[in-house]
């Protein structure tokens, strides 16, 4: 099934995907790392198939949250006027909660 949405990265949520790639680099193997790649377009491909299939987060009305991995979750919103999916950031919940922002 072809999805009509497009996925767009913020650069804020694309820093923070590369600050979970440096950290897995460091301290764990490429098989992490492509795990997480694969559970990343994974996760993109159910969102684009169906956008509201993950619950909208606690903290913020309209943007969603997904969880990737065990420690890994991405929170996005959907544009329905642009067809697009807005991924606004990749968390990784071995930081610090209180320093997560969009």
């Amino acid at each position: 099934m072809k999805s009509g949405y497009k996925v767009l990265w913020t650069g804020h949520a694309l820093e923070e995907l590369d600050k979970a790639v440096k950290y897995l680099q460091l301290n764990f193997t490429d098989v992490e790392i492509a795990r997480l790649a694969k559970a990343i377009e994974s996760t993109l491909s159910h969102i684009t198939r169906n956008p509201s299939m993950y619950p909208e987060s606690a903290q913020t009305r309209g943007v969603r949250r997904a969880v990737v991995l065990r420690f890994n979750t991405l929170y996005y919103r959907v544009n329905g006027d642009e067809n697009q999916i807005e991924i606004l950031s990749f968390f990784s919940t071995r930081q610090d909660p209180n320093s997560h922002e969009f």
